[in-house]
């Protein structure tokens, strides 16, 4: 029940408010109020998301606190904040990468255009901007095995 909560009422929060914002366009109201819309509706949709597991989580810790729990069984929130360390260096690589390639790429396939010898040199532009995505992967593994 929780889970069809916290993944469904969004999901349809989400759906029906861009139906209604395609609806209103096509009606003739103004963009700007299609995209307020949408804008506040991710907004509630934020709040849903973390209201919803904040009160699975607080009956959870009622729960744990009538049970006897071990020392053991303690949350420890630096590994949390190691997660998203690692998914910051995660995302900012691939960002990086894509900036790169997004460059690259048009640029190798013009110049493969107007000579196909090029072909080669031009690749090599090009895996070196995924190359940033691979090794900022390779950057979180290796801090995902500091965590565990």
């Amino acid at each position: 029940m929780n889970i069809l909560l916290s993944v469904g009422l969004p999901i349809a929060f989400l759906v029906a408010s861009v139906a209604y914002a395609i609806r209103a366009v096509k009606n003739g109201t103004s963009k700007k109020k299609a995209v307020l819309t949408q804008i506040i509706s991710f907004a509630v949709v934020c709040v849903i998301s973390m209201a919803i597991p904040m009160g699975a989580s607080a009956a959870d810790t009622a729960t744990a606190a009538q049970s006897a729990t071990t020392a053991s069984q303690a949350v420890d929130p630096s590994k949390g904040l190691s997660m998203i360390a690692v998914a910051i260096a995660d995302g900012i690589s691939a960002i990086g990468g894509a900036i790169a390639v997004a460059a690259a790429a048009p640029a190798a396939i013009g110049a493969t255009g107007e000579d196909p010898k090029v072909f080669g040199k031009a690749l090599v532009f090009v895996a070196l901007g995924e190359g940033i995505a691979i090794f900022g992967l390779l950057i979180g593994i290796m801090m995902l095995q500091k965590i565990a």
